[in-house]
């Protein structure tokens, strides 16, 4: 057995991975960084994201959807997979009204059973909409 770990991936490699998901496509997923430990995605918006037609705001189901996937693929850019959700919480500090959101991922703690990640969900100004924190199971696969 080898100790060795794997090498991160590249923001292509990552972007292959995402699309494998049919709800990643439909999300229109796009991969744009992968640091050390951490890793922006793109979301593109969608007229099904509304959630109140009257204002135009997105759904917090959606979020918390982008929370978990920046998460997550902050882990998964370093160990080369997806990983299983255990335990999320999410915080929600405005809506998200039509436009693009930059979800940024980052590891807090790197584990070889459990991990933690963290992300931000941000609007086309900058502006934190939600945040959360996730673990994650990072055993090996059997």
């Amino acid at each position: 057995m080898s100790d060795a770990k794997p090498a991160p991936l590249t923001v292509e490699q990552l972007q292959e991975r995402l699309l494998r998901a049919p709800f990643h496509r439909w999300l229109g997923l796009q991969a744009l960084a992968v640091g050390q430990g951490t890793v922006d995605i793109r979301a593109t918006w969608r007229e099904e994201w509304i959630v109140n037609p009257d204002r135009r705001y997105t759904h917090g189901g959606i979020l918390a959807a982008l929370v978990d996937l920046a998460a997550d693929w902050a882990l998964g850019a370093a160990l080369g997979r997806g990983l299983p959700t255990i335990d999320m919480r999410v915080d929600y500090h405005r809506v998200a009204l039509p436009g693009d959101l930059l979800c940024k991922g980052r590891i807090v703690r790197q584990g070889s059973q459990f991990s933690v990640a963290e992300a931000e969900i941000l609007d086309g100004d900058g502006k934190l909409c939600a945040s959360g924190r996730g673990v994650y199971l990072t055993a090996a696969p059997k």
